[in-house]
């Protein structure tokens, strides 16, 4: 065998074995979605979490086998503006995720969520099976903030549906448009509200 023919195997035998590190790689994360309003401001306390992977803000939910933006915006189509986590199991648990989620909305808004009013913002956990929402019906029940009766939380627990991300503009908005992001959450009341009700475990980014 030549040199030239020895370099094209070993190639060959490394991009092999690249792929089967990555194929493994993705084997051991998982996904899962929330809604808990505006997807730009669910964003950040995912991302700072050790174990989380990657986040992506986008739509689920809704009856429209498509979803963007515009449609949604609408309120016409059922779906949520919902963030998808992809994460490390071995490094952060789906209880750990669901803890994060309730300490960053207002459960008892049946409305929507902060100054976000409309179907499109309401809160819900959609577990994919029923282990997680074994976890998330548990969590509802515990998470009752300042004594109020879990019947007044009206966050949905919902099966699992088609995830279709948004817009590119969507994403990492809160870093690519800091001083938007911010001026928009603090008009929104969302972290005065989240004091309110959480104290210090209050979410906030």
């Amino acid at each position: 065998m030549n040199y030239r023919n020895l370099a094209c195997l070993m190639a060959l035998m490394l991009g092999a074995t690249a792929m089967t590190a990555s194929a493994e790689e993705e084997k051991k994360t998982e996904t899962t979605v929330f809604a808990g309003g505006c997807f730009w401001c669910m964003e950040p306390p995912y991302d700072v979490l050790d174990g989380v992977i990657s986040t992506t803000p986008g739509y689920t939910g809704g009856s429209k086998k498509d979803a963007d933006y515009k449609k949604v915006s609408g309120g016409g189509t059922g779906h949520f503006e919902a963030l998808e986590v992809r994460y490390d199991p071995a490094k952060v648990s789906y209880a750990e995720l669901l803890d994060v989620f309730w300490h960053n909305i207002d459960p008892l808004d049946g409305r929507g969520q902060f100054c976000d009013k409309g179907s499109q913002y309401l809160s819900a956990i959609f577990p994919k099976n029923d282990e997680e929402r074994a976890l998330a019906e548990a969590s509802k029940a515990a998470v009752a903030p300042a004594g109020d009766r879990v019947d007044a939380i009206k966050t949905q627990i919902l099966a699992a549906s088609p995830f279709y991300p948004g817009e590119e503009y969507h994403q990492d908005y809160y870093q690519k448009n800091p001083v938007r992001y911010k001026f928009y959450r603090w008009n929104c009341g969302r972290d005065q509200r989240l004091k309110q009700l959480w104290g210090d475990d209050a979410g906030g980014h």
